[in-house]
């Protein structure tokens, strides 16, 4: 797995579509970052430890 840690898609190792989704249930819920063009290239944590989009900005 390539993860580029400059907060952008590095291009030089092929295209990537990265995602975000909210996946499960009450305390179990997770936020889910994945690059859905490869195998395996996903990281998860709690829905309550994610930052909210404004404090992202």
């Amino acid at each position: 797995m390539y993860m580029s840690t400059a907060g952008y898609s590095d291009t030089s190792h092929g295209a990537s579509e990265i995602v975000g989704s909210v996946d499960g249930e009450g305390e179990d819920e997770r936020f889910v970052i994945a690059d859905i063009t490869a195998d395996g290239a996903w990281i998860s944590m709690s829905v309550d430890d994610a930052p909210s989009l404004p404090s992202s900005r």
